[in-house]
């Protein structure tokens, strides 16, 4: 019953949104011993998946409801997606944003089309504001996720999947509020029932995962996580049974896991994508799946400038790329000329350096030296730590 409609709902969008590239990951495949391919939604108009549910949504209002115009509450994705189908059939769109949302996904709203209203601090503050908005002036809301023809419309990526790669083994998805999953396991099961639909959420953005293993729908009070794309704290009751009856199984993964993935599919990849959208990536250390075919949904890829130098930061620390440490040295002259020549003999390159009498817990002797050096990974760093022990210095690992 499912399929059919998804597979209606395929045609009702195909005239607008792009289908994305399957690409094979060599690196990701070594490092998970498992063929890993990923579905590139980050490369998708409005740069997410999103768009598939909120046009498909928009079609399906009369014409009586478009004149009323849409509100929606969101992250960034999914207001992106209402404002670029809203303004595409002449509807004007109201958009209700966390104030903390990124500035790209803010911007690119607007240029959309839609008026955005900045509102709370996650999406469930968001959500309220917009119920609000639509009682006041009887507008129609288009909810991100608890909604049968927007999990119908994201439902198309698995029949795209299943057209290129028949003989997958496991579809990963990153999970906020479950419209994504939701409708990529309403395809895949009916068409392949033996398909493992893995879902995954950020550990401090856990909702979903929570009221799955507890067999019972639970709010969080509070999310925290760089992955603001997934950051929900009320999963959706629709999307909840659902899951509930056709995903196979949630992880979590940490800020830090993300950041990591992110870092390789930037290096490895040349790709770009937000840290939700990184997020089934970062899962893939936490699933057994040797030998198995795996497509993981790199849901989106918008990411402002800041977010991506944090980002890589990260990601090189978690990857050893990146080593800071502090030594306390005796405030005479030639300490720093000796420090230098040892990270010269090991082949540290010199990122940032401090040199500060007043953090040394003998200021009146001694100067607390801190620095921040390039590596090549873990042991790199043991070498550069036994190094300086060696030469009797006692150094204190930062990051």
């Amino acid at each position: 019953m499912h399929l059919n409609e998804i597979k209606r709902t395929r045609e009702n969008i195909k005239d607008i949104i792009n289908k994305t590239p399957i690409l094979h990951s060599p690196i990701f495949s070594k490092m998970n011993n498992c063929s890993v391919y990923m579905k590139c939604e980050n490369l998708q108009i409005t740069g997410a998946y999103k768009i598939r549910g909120a046009l498909n949504k928009i079609r399906t209002l009369t014409d009586e409801e478009k004149l009323k115009g849409v509100v929606c509450s969101s992250a960034g994705n999914h207001a992106q997606g209402v404002a670029y189908a809203a303004t595409l059939f002449g509807v004007n769109s109201t958009i209700v944003m966390p104030k903390n949302t990124p500035y790209l996904k803010i911007q690119s709203t607007k240029e959309f089309g839609g008026s955005v209203v900045l509102h709370g601090t996650c999406y469930d503050d968001a959500f309220l504001k917009a119920k609000s908005i639509e009682s006041e002036y009887n507008s129609v809301f288009i909810h991100p996720f608890n909604d049968i023809n927007v999990i119908y419309g994201q439902g198309t990526i698995a029949l795209e999947i299943l057209e290129e790669i028949t003989d997958v083994d496991v579809i990963i998805c990153p999970i906020g509020g479950g419209g994504l999953i939701s409708g990529i396991s309403l395809a895949a099961k009916e068409l392949n029932p033996n398909i493992k639909i893995i879902g995954v959420q950020a550990e401090g953005a856990n909702a979903m995962e929570k009221s799955f293993k507890n067999k019972k729908l639970i709010s969080l009070n509070s999310v925290n996580t760089i992955a603001d794309g997934i950051a929900v704290k009320c999963p959706g009751e629709l999307t909840y049974n659902i899951i509930r009856e056709y995903v196979d199984d949630i992880v979590t993964v940490s800020d830090k896991e993300i950041a990591e993935a992110f870092l390789i599919l930037c290096e490895k990849h040349k790709l770009l994508a937000e840290a939700s959208g990184a997020a089934s990536l970062a899962a893939l250390k936490k699933l057994n799946l040797y030998g198995k075919k795996v497509v993981s949904i790199i849901s989106g890829g918008n990411i402002d400038m800041l977010t991506i130098s944090s980002l890589i930061s990260d990601g090189l620390v978690e990857r050893g790329r990146l080593f800071c440490f502090s030594v306390e040295l005796p405030d005479t002259p030639g300490q720093l000329q000796e420090i230098s020549k040892i990270l010269s003999e090991v082949n540290a390159n010199v990122v940032q350096l401090e040199h500060n009498q007043f953090k040394a817990a003998n200021r009146l002797k001694n100067v607390l030296l801190e620095v921040t050096v390039e590596t090549n990974g873990t042991e790199h760093i043991d070498l550069i730590k036994s190094t300086f022990n060696k030469k009797g210095f006692k150094i204190i690992q930062m990051y």
